[in-house]
């Protein structure tokens, strides 16, 4: 079955907001079994949705349309569709009860621009009575259309629960989907296409996709088989071969974060973690910390900025500073040395480089950074070079951090520096 998918708003066409719905759509679909044709951006113009509307009707099998159902006047999907399809507003008396019952829980009054997401066209009905979500379908020359909030944590719980499942049954799609996200990082996507075509690994009926997701470059394996245990066994020799391919690149099987596959280790090895931070600000912390549970492994960090806070809180010897400057291998090796000998950490890890746009030079430029890993065996320090913007060079950098972590904790070798 082939669908479209048409997201509505202004904020999607200016360039404000990126429009992760389509995205998150796209995936599922794709992991579901289910094919996307087209997918279309429109401004809240009425001409526009029009046009999207009755152009997705003529060509696909089903279609998802996100945004304008809420309760402000630009909002305006639910009077577009009533005059693209002929079909009046009418009062869903379920919605308006969910409406009232949302209003008694917050304590707040049931005014008109609320009551605004109870009219639909005729014919629609609601995709859940649970909770506060707006969506509803109707289905228009056979074809089913969903209609779906803008607001993404409510389109991803009614997509994943109730539109994918109705989809799959009113198709009477009864193949088995099994999908895997294999993530890396340190190796380019170029290499990484290279490295599928010497091997031929995409050919054959499992079907391969790669996606870069800065900084890292993502591999997902999908295959859909009529019989669960032929899919289920496909895809863990599809795994291997991957894994087999790219090695020590690959940091997850389980669609994991960096920070993540980091904490589960510590946790796993009894170890603990301290970092000392420059011109990643406090991110790698911050990434660290967003793990639940992190207070187990991580006994925090420090944020040496200036040189000033380099020597008095890191000790890091001025003459170090002087002779070899802030960012260097050897400053970094002694504010990794000293995090980890002042929190009494199994593990240190420092950063100092040059995030830009300005302050670089021909023997440092812009992007350069310096990395040091401390631990009572160990003490080693790298340096690379990132590209990109300021905030791109900071991501990167903590990535490394981590990744130079994890690279130790599993015996792995540290990728090769400048």
């Amino acid at each position: 079955m082939i669908g479209e998918v048409l997201t509505i708003g202004n904020e999607l066409i200016s360039g404000k907001t990126q429009d992760i719905n389509a995205w998150y759509i796209a995936g599922t679909l794709t992991k579901s079994g289910l094919k996307v044709k087209r997918i279309t951006s429109v401004g809240d113009d009425p001409e526009m949705v029009i046009k999207a509307l009755k152009g997705t009707i003529e060509e696909a099998s089903f279609v998802i349309v996100t945004g304008g159902l809420g309760s402000t006047e630009d909002d305006i999907t639910n009077n577009v569709v009533a005059e693209a399809l002929g079909r009046p507003l009418c009062l869903n008396e379920a919605m308006a009860e969910k409406i009232r019952r949302v209003a008694r829980n917050r304590k707040i009054p049931v005014t008109e621009s609320l009551m605004k997401m109870a009219y639909m066209p005729s014919g629609s009905k609601l995709l859940s009575q649970k909770g506060v979500s707006c969506g509803f379908y109707l289905v228009e020359k056979g074809v089913p259309i969903y209609f779906l909030p803008g607001i993404p944590e409510q389109m991803r719980h009614l997509l994943d629960n109730v539109v994918i499942p109705d989809i799959r049954n009113r198709f009477g799609v009864k193949s088995e989907i099994c999908f895997r996200v294999i993530r890396t990082y340190g190796i380019s996507e170029p290499e990484i296409a290279e490295a599928f075509r010497r091997e031929k690994l995409c050919s054959g009926k499992v079907l391969f996709g790669f996606y870069p997701k800065f900084p890292e470059n993502h591999i997902t394996i999908t295959i859909d088989s009529p019989d669960p245990k032929e899919a289920k066994e496909a895809l863990e020799e599809a795994q291997d071969r991957v894994l087999g391919l790219l090695g020590e690149y690959v940091f997850s099987v389980e669609d994991e974060e960096l920070e993540e596959v980091v904490g589960k280790r510590l946790r796993e090895k009894g170890l603990t973690l301290a970092t000392a931070e420059s011109c990643t600000g406090g991110l790698l912390g911050h990434r660290i910390t967003n793990v639940p549970n992190s207070s187990t492994y991580y006994l925090g960090g420090v944020v040496a900025y200036s040189d000033k806070l380099k020597r008095e809180l890191l000790g890091v010897r001025p003459q170090t500073l002087e002779e070899k400057g802030a960012v260097s291998e050897e400053t970094v090796a002694e504010m990794a040395h000293s995090i980890r000998g002042l929190t009494g950490s199994h593990i240190g890890i420092s950063i100092s480089g040059i995030a830009g746009p300005s302050g670089g030079t021909p023997m440092k430029p812009v992007g350069m950074v310096c990395f040091g890993l401390s631990s009572e065996d160990l003490l080693i320090t790298r340096t690379y070079r990132f590209f990109g913007s300021r905030e791109e060079i900071k991501k990167n950098s903590s990535s490394m951090a981590l990744d130079m972590i994890r690279r130790y904790l599993y015996g792995y070798t540290f990728i090769p520096g400048l």
